[in-house]
């Protein structure tokens, strides 16, 4: 047994067996330690516990009647599984052991807003958060990526977490897994038939209904960022677009939120969906302004912005994005495709103008980006009277 203390609270390290022929020993030894300390918290570390029995149960129980606030955490797998049980997961904050990955040296096959994805072996892929207190998140994206699966849509399901680094990732089964990014980089010829599978999977996520509750409206978030932006148009175009955005009926059908081709995989010709953290129900405009922001709204002012991330060249981007809308809408009509990719550009504008104010410092090439994205914002919001596609 090892003691621990700072400042604002106290670390016990608990080893070995904790069972009915020392339960009363470490009890002892705990409870003579606890009775000298003004700490405010207590964890018990057991990196190094092989086993708890009943006796050893009773023993914490005992601890955090009078210690509310008590930790475990680095608990095995096999010590988990025994608190989990018998119950105390829900009783109390205990931290599971975290197998620990290096992506130094790994292929990025994905990456989203939230984090990267790197393969890091021939079977696995591990998703590396940029949160580093990102074990809410991973719980999160671990429940809607089932939510999804049992709904019928292609995808990964992350069967182990990992820290990696000063994060944390999760670990998915994707056998010879290619970014759709990657095979436009590699092979440009197959474009038509990247804009077939890709725009087929969109179809579908955006035709399946999601049970009420289960997933965030895209349409609330839609207003949240025209609310922190529409005070920077001139004009009263402000109110217009919180207007049309408003007239955006509710919808449960399912959205990526984040639906570029980095995270879109074929998996043993399997075409399959990833970064799931951003799924959420509404209207598929939502879906689409942010489609267009991934390969051309960010880079319009810099072209070599869809360079750096999606690895092919602002062509290949102007060109696929042109080919999905023409595909999603089954039309060649060019004025029609025009009207609906105005109203587009106005959603997606308006994520992007809200993205870049939240900056507190800007660069001299920030800021011009930020003009630009206003001209054409305005521009649009002048002749365009409603966004419903």
């Amino acid at each position: 047994m090892e003691f621990k203390e700072s400042e604002r609270n106290m670390t016990i390290k608990l080893n070995g067996r904790i069972d009915s022929i020392n339960a009363a020993t470490w009890e002892k030894s705990i409870e003579d330690q606890l009775t000298e300390t003004d700490a405010k918290s207590i964890v018990f570390d057991a990196e190094e516990l092989q086993y708890i029995s009943s006796a050893g149960l009773r023993v914490i129980l005992r601890v955090k009647k009078n210690h509310p606030d008590l930790t475990i955490k680095n608990v095995n797998a096999e010590v988990y599984d025994i608190f989990e049980m018998t119950g105390f997961t829900e009783m109390m904050k205990i931290e599971k052991a975290y197998r620990v990955v290096s992506v130094e040296g790994c292929e990025v096959i994905g990456e989203g807003y939230n984090g990267k994805v790197y393969r890091i072996d021939r079977d696995n892929v591990v998703k590396v958060y940029k949160n580093a207190d990102s074990l809410p998140a991973i719980q999160h994206e671990r429940e809607v990526a089932r939510l999804a699966l049992i709904l019928g849509i292609p995808t990964a399901i992350s069967y182990d977490v990992v820290r990696v680094g000063e994060s944390f990732g999760s670990v998915f089964e994707l056998l010879n897994a290619q970014s759709f990014s990657k095979i436009l980089a590699e092979q440009p010829e197959r474009i038509d038939w990247c804009v077939k599978e890709y725009v087929d999977l969109m179809k579908k996520l955006h035709e399946t209904e999601v049970p009420a509750g289960k997933l965030p409206s895209a349409k609330q978030k839609a207003l949240n960022v025209t609310a922190q932006m529409k005070d920077a148009l001139p004009d009263g175009l402000g109110d217009k677009l919180e207007r049309m955005m408003q007239e955006i009926p509710e919808s449960n059908q399912m959205i990526h939120g984040d639906y570029h081709t980095k995270n879109i995989v074929l998996a043993n010709d399997e075409v399959l969906l990833i970064d799931m953290d951003t799924l959420s129900v509404g209207n598929p405009i939502f879906e689409l302004a942010q489609v267009y922001n991934a390969y051309v709204g960010f880079s319009e002012y810099d072209p070599e912005v869809v360079w750096q991330f999606q690895g092919f060249d602002e062509n290949v981007a102007d060109a696929f994005w042109k080919k999905s809308l023409q595909a999603y809408f089954q039309t060649q009509d060019e004025a029609e495709l025009q009207k609906i990719e105005a109203k587009v550009r106005c959603v997606a504008y308006a994520f992007l103008i809200a993205w870049n104010l939240e900056e507190e410092e800007k660069s001299e090439e920030d800021q011009k980006t930020l003009e630009l994205w206003m001209q054409r914002l305005c521009g649009l919001l002048r002749e365009v009277d409603a966004l419903i596609i």
